[in-house]
């Protein structure tokens, strides 16, 4: 087949599709320029969910290792050394997700990566439910942890790429509450059911993703990319409804997309010229808040931070879980667990160091939930043009896994150092996070990806004179 018989091939399941499944909220959606009018259609809801059905799957991921612990330690007799490498596997195998990522979504399209990530959960999250010894307990782990390195990348390229600018804030959300569900959920049912069948739970979001995946559009800006503009105005259209004029957005994205393959060199290479260096420097930065902020402590180790202080793991998982979907800060979360340790060292009041401490993991994990947890991630989406969006999630990403390895790696050392001060730590570095987002990351409220990736090359430029 030509190369241009095969832009003009169309999916049949688009094509099949495309006149049967719009139910919009709004019959009578105005012009789609740039995504500025677009109403909110039965397929771009469906679509949204079946993608954050992924962060579930990441959350789930996170969540697994503390609940999990004493069964696990018990039925196979592990030693804590041989779990503590079951814990930390998986950000090994995020790492490989993450190199991996952005030229696997480059080249197969958004959709076929999903479904790569999705059977590498399914298979390890099975191994893990029938393993008899440590080895296939690793490898399940490991499995998992590639899985979700890759959908931690595209996820929100994938949202952000199909949704209109006016709407991208609320599913922005949806990415976070999502992540925060899976870890409470993990954390409540672990609390009454055996590591077995909390794993075998696991599989259910993979399941629900890998067959939804069959009944969503591809992502337009990637048929942009590959130039399969038939494809692209069918998907498009899909997404806006079927009554909604996609001539200028449309337009807009294979304008742009063009101008970018044709001033861009391969790889790497065109990733680290000047012009993307803010671009880069915003999305590297939000990782390292988010990642050396403290997010891993916390998450592996919730229950022995809870033992430590006195408060009960097991009802503190509970209560924790219900928190997931409230909001505060980071920096008061980790300074307010920091002060109740630094109490407990002087022996000052040792009736209410246990509440403080419970308080500020709630804060923190609150605040991770609701925000910190999955904006970074959206936000890298929005900040790199097509060009480079690979090579550049793939860097991100696998900064976002070292840092989570480092942050894992090196708790239970901080922690035994000084109790207080490896939160005052955290506390700190999301202190500076606060300085950084005001100074550096650009708003995008209201704003085509290309107009958001447009200004921060102009802000170069500017910066350059």
């Amino acid at each position: 087949m030509s190369m241009e018989e095969e832009e003009g091939t169309v999916s049949p399941l688009l094509e099949e599709n495309v006149d049967h499944e719009n139910w919009e909220m709004n019959e009578h959606s105005s012009s789609a320029a740039a995504g500025g009018g677009s109403s909110v259609t039965f397929t771009l809801v469906f679509t949204a969910l079946i993608l954050v059905c992924g962060f579930y799957i990441y959350g789930n991921a996170m969540g697994y290792s503390s609940p999990a612990e004493s069964g696990i330690l018990d039925e196979l007799s592990l030693s804590l050394a041989a779990y503590s490498l079951f814990g930390s596997i998986l950000t090994i195998g995020g790492l490989i997700g993450a190199l991996s990522c952005g030229k696997m979504a480059d080249l197969i399209g958004r959709r076929s990566a999903l479904w790569v990530s999705d059977a590498l959960c399914l298979i390890g999250w099975l191994a893990i439910s029938f393993s008899k010894g440590a080895w296939s307990l690793d490898l399940g782990r490991l499995l998992v942890g590639i899985g979700i390195g890759i959908l931690a990348y595209v996820i929100p390229i994938y949202v952000a790429e199909i949704t209109p600018k006016n709407f991208r804030g609320a599913f922005t959300l949806l990415i976070a509450l999502m992540m925060g569900s899976g870890i409470s959920v993990t954390f409540i049912i672990g609390s009454v059911c055996n590591w077995r069948i909390l794993a075998l739970i696991g599989t259910i979001p993979c399941v629900v993703q890998l067959i939804g995946a069959f009944f969503i559009p591809e992502s337009p800006r990637w048929l942009a990319k590959v130039g399969r503009e038939k494809d692209l105005k069918l998907a498009l259209q899909r997404l806006r409804g079927k009554n909604a004029d996609i001539s200028q957005e449309a337009a807009e994205i294979i304008d742009y997309t063009q101008d970018c393959n044709q001033t861009s060199e391969d790889g790497i290479k065109e990733l680290f010229q000047r012009k993307y260096a803010l671009a880069i420097t915003v999305g590297v930065g939000l990782m390292a808040i988010l990642q050396f902020g403290g997010l891993n402590g916390y998450t592996y180790y919730f229950s022995s931070i809870l033992e430590s202080a006195g408060f009960p793991s097991s009802v503190g998982s509970v209560v924790a879980s219900i928190v997931q979907v409230s909001t505060s800060g980071c920096c008061l979360g980790s300074f307010t667990t920091g002060l109740s340790f630094l109490l407990q060292s002087f022996h000052l009041g040792n009736e209410i160091t246990p509440i403080l401490a419970i308080a500020g993991i709630l804060v923190f994990i609150g605040s991770v939930s609701i925000g910190l947890g999955g904006i970074p991630l959206i936000i890298m989406a929005e900040i790199f043009p097509v060009n480079v969006k690979g090579p550049a999630g793939s860097l991100v990403n696998l900064f976002s896994w070292a840092g989570s390895w480092i942050v894992a790696y090196t708790f239970n050392y901080l922690f035994e150092w000084s109790s207080a001060g490896v939160f005052f730590i955290y506390a700190m570095i999301a202190g500076l996070g606060v300085i950084f987002v005001a100074k550096l990351v650009p708003e995008t409220k209201g704003r085509a990806l290309e107009e958001i990736q447009a200004s921060l090359i102009t802000h170069y430029h500017q910066e350059s004179v």
